[in-house]
Formats: structure tokens, sequence, C-alpha cells
């Protein structure tokens, strides 16, 4: 796996998953999986804009607080 900046790996061939819960209105964040360290995140809205990759647990903490 290729690495970028800041240890993000190359994500230009990733599937990014929205959340079952965004009703498909294009309004949400994607997940894209498969990377066991990492949960990288973007707008669903602007596809080709940042990407924040946040540690694997960090993130598992952040959804759990929003249950």
């Amino acid at each position: 796996m290729n690495t970028a900046r800041h240890g993000i790996p190359d994500l230009s061939g990733a599937e990014w998953h929205s959340s079952t819960y965004s009703g498909g209105n294009n309004e949400c964040l994607q997940l894209a999986p498969g990377h066991p360290e990492l949960a990288p995140i973007r707008d669903s809205k602007n596809a080709a804009g940042p990407v924040i990759a946040f540690g694997r647990e960090a993130w598992r903490a952040f959804v759990t607080q929003l249950g």
C-alpha cells in the first residue's frame, strides 16, 4: 500500500460507503473501510475534497458517543 503525507494511505481506489441513516440525499460523511488502523472520512458533497483519517479507536469512541 502506498502512503501519502502524514501516514494516510493512497485512497484513490477506495470504495466509499455512506451511512444507512443518510437516506441517500448525498449530505453525509462517508467512510472508506479496509484500513485496519484508520477510519478515512470525507464529505459526500465534496468527494474530491479533503479526507480526514481518524485512528480506528478514536472513530469508534466518537460514534459511540453519538448513539
